[in-house]
């Protein structure tokens, strides 16, 4: 549930409840003790007079707050509204996740949503609390603590590895955000981190439950392009390539819990690498609003309580994304596999250790025509894209505006409404695409009892908004999964 619809009355029941679904999705400021905490917080429940409500720990800290000791609300998984809006606040969120704002500074971030600087920090004040920068520097506390908790890495290596400029500009925030020295922070860790090879680092991801694990790894194993993905029942790895240099990760089931073990040319990739991984397991949705709202429908109910906590996949790399979606057009999933690994064979770059780098956009454009198969307008189209992309004549991104960013697709050349549609629900996450055209989806729908063809299971479709991605994710599974009919 987007928390704009949540009243201060229904923000107040949340946090005398202890409710841990609301954890991320706002903060909970205290004026008596000058804390703020996640709505989960042990403690004894405020009274209301004493008590206000902030978008982002980001403008609490403005506000002159700093983090509760006891339940750490930076730990809490992130706020789904940043997927579920597409305003200029939430495109902006996304891109400091990203490390935008490190990169290439307030400027860049404005630069990329199309608003002046002073824009820029008016919209963020009003809408967040809390202007770029200070949303760059709380989204660089969350890191650094959750590195002091997580990890064995030195107070240097959290500093730099979390985007600081220094060891002291990291001390002075961590002190003034959390109340506490990094080294007090991370004497409250409860485990010892386990034992890692050099240069690795390993943690543990939040996530709100119930999580559907083995839809999304079912799903990575269908589609692992080999040399850059080994995906498992229970695991999956990757190559990729970050601003610093190339990276692997590998998320993996850990118990009752997702474990992200890491390896990167540059630690200061760590931040980008998190936010990307949390994006294509969608670990910051809220599964529980998402199923309550779809089981309203009598015919999604058996559906929903076979699948709870269904995600939708999103995607490491936009431009990757894109290729991939513009070659699996009209072709089963098995065989757009088989299309991707040869083209890596040929094109992508080889790593010491033996594994790929998925082709870059500009060795695509260069040597597609040379590799890929099939119609020569497809492969025109391909390499069309790719080239466009490699010169910047086209941008993709996770905070691209959603509606910008369709029209953009569908003025290329062999990029129609599923392609569109299907890069947009991957690569922004945005939670209410539908796609009426893609075969698999409307067979799944058939399976549930809904209508198969597109027009009426489009008008049907309408009903679950602002869920539609959810609900098409719901039908990929119906063809793989048997479910009970309805009592």
């Amino acid at each position: 549930m987007s928390t704009t619809a949540q009243t201060f009355d229904e923000r107040y029941r949340a946090i005398d409840a202890r409710d841990p679904r609301f954890d991320g999705q706002f903060i909970t400021a205290v004026r008596s003790t000058g804390i703020y905490c996640r709505p989960s917080c042990p403690a004894r429940t405020p009274k209301p007079a004493n008590v206000t409500f902030f978008p982002t720990a980001a403008a609490a800290h403005e506000a002159g707050y700093r983090a509760c000791k006891r339940c750490l609300p930076d730990a809490a998984p992130g706020s789904p509204e940043w997927n579920l809006r597409t305003d200029a606040a939430a495109r902006a969120m996304r891109f400091i996740q990203d490390g935008v704002v490190e990169r290439e500074g307030v400027p860049g971030l404005a630069r990329r949503l199309g608003y002046s600087e002073r824009q820029l920090g008016r919209i963020l004040t009003t809408e967040l609390g809390a202007g770029p920068l200070a949303l760059a520097r709380a989204h660089r506390a969350h890191t650094a603590r959750m590195l002091l908790v997580g990890t064995g890495l030195s107070a240097a290596e959290v500093a730099f590895s979390a985007g600081f400029a220094s060891v002291r500009q990291f001390n002075d925030t961590v002190r003034e955000v959390f109340g506490m020295t990094p080294l007090e922070l991370r004497a409250r860790r409860r485990e010892a981190p386990g034992t890692v090879a050099p240069g690795h680092i390993s943690l543990l991801l939040a996530y709100r439950r119930p999580i559907d694990l083995p839809g999304l790894f079912g799903w990575m194993q269908a589609r692992a392009v080999d040399g850059v993905e080994v995906a498992t029942a229970d695991s999956y790895e990757r190559t990729l390539a970050l601003p610093q240099g190339p990276g692997w990760f590998r998320i993996r089931v850990d118990g009752d819990q997702l474990r992200l073990d890491t390896r990167l040319t540059h630690l200061a990739d760590l931040p980008v690498l998190i936010a990307r991984v949390r994006r294509l397991f969608d670990l910051d949705a809220d599964p529980v609003g998402i199923d309550a709202a779809l089981s309203r429908h009598p015919e999604l109910q058996a559906a929903v309580a076979a699948t709870p906590g269904i995600r939708v996949p999103g995607a490491v790399d936009a431009g990757e994304m894109l290729v991939r979606a513009m070659i699996g057009q009209q072709i089963t999933v098995a065989a757009a596999r088989t299309a991707l690994t040869r083209l890596t064979a040929a094109l992508g770059e080889k790593l010491p250790d033996g594994s790929l780098l998925f082709p870059t956009m500009a060795a695509i454009a260069a040597h597609g025509p040379e590799v890929l198969r099939g119609p020569g307008a497809r492969i025109r189209a391909i390499t069309a894209a790719a080239g466009a992309l490699a010169s910047g004549g086209l941008g993709l991104s996770a905070g691209d505006d959603p509606v910008a960013q369709r029209e953009a697709l569908l003025a290329l050349a062999g990029v129609g409404p599923w392609t569109a549609d299907y890069v947009r629900m991957r690569v922004t996450g945005d939670p209410d695409v539908f796609l009426p055209g893609d075969v698999a989806a409307r067979a799944g729908a058939a399976r549930l009892g809904l209508p198969g063809d597109a027009k009426p299971l489009t008008a049907w479709a309408a009903g679950a908004a602002p869920w539609r991605s959810y609900l098409t994710a719901h039908f990929w599974r119906a063809t793989s999964t048997p479910v009970k009919e309805n009592p």
